[in-house]
């Protein structure tokens, strides 16, 4: 198993240019990512939703996205205004793993979003060796990163907007 973890600070009171979010705006920029995920990750051709079901006071989604040589099969499980797991299977190419991307608010208006990884990499997916598990950890690191700025530009350009 391989778990990576890590915290990105969204409002930060010492870096005043940084126009500060609410958590209905990073909600929703969680939420547009979760239906667009085009919109968010390079390399991504397509998603389809097939199926979108409320249960819980959660939504859940099974969605398949395109990379164009291969297809991933996940679950995106919107907790709202909290978190946004997702959980794809495995495949004979890819290795089960789980992300979550949870807000956190330690104190009123000081807003984080936390980043957790798991792979199993049991099961025939057990040969990354450690170059390519700190590769891995940079290439979600510089994703997550990119998530971020992107909920900046649609929170700016007015589309985060009920």
């Amino acid at each position: 198993m391989l778990r990576f973890e890590h915290i990105i600070q969204i409002n930060d009171p010492l870096v005043p240019l940084l126009t500060p979010l609410t958590r209905e705006q990073i909600w929703r920029g969680l939420f547009i990512r979760a239906h667009q995920p085009t919109e968010f990750v390079m390399g991504l051709e397509g998603c389809v939703i097939e199926n979108e079901i409320e249960e819980a006071g959660r939504t859940i989604l099974k969605r398949v996205l395109d990379f164009g040589p291969f297809q991933v099969h996940d679950e995106v499980t919107l907790t709202p205004m909290q978190e946004v797991t997702v959980l794809a299977a495995a495949t004979r190419l890819w290795p089960r793993c789980e992300a979550t991307i949870r807000i956190e608010e330690p104190s009123p208006g000081d807003f984080f979003l936390r980043f957790i990884y798991e792979l199993d990499l049991a099961e025939g997916h057990s040969d990354l060796d450690e170059t390519s598990v700190e590769l891995r950890k940079q290439a979600y690191l510089a994703a997550d990163m990119d998530t971020v700025q992107r909920i900046r530009e649609l929170a700016e350009s007015g589309k985060l907007l009920h």
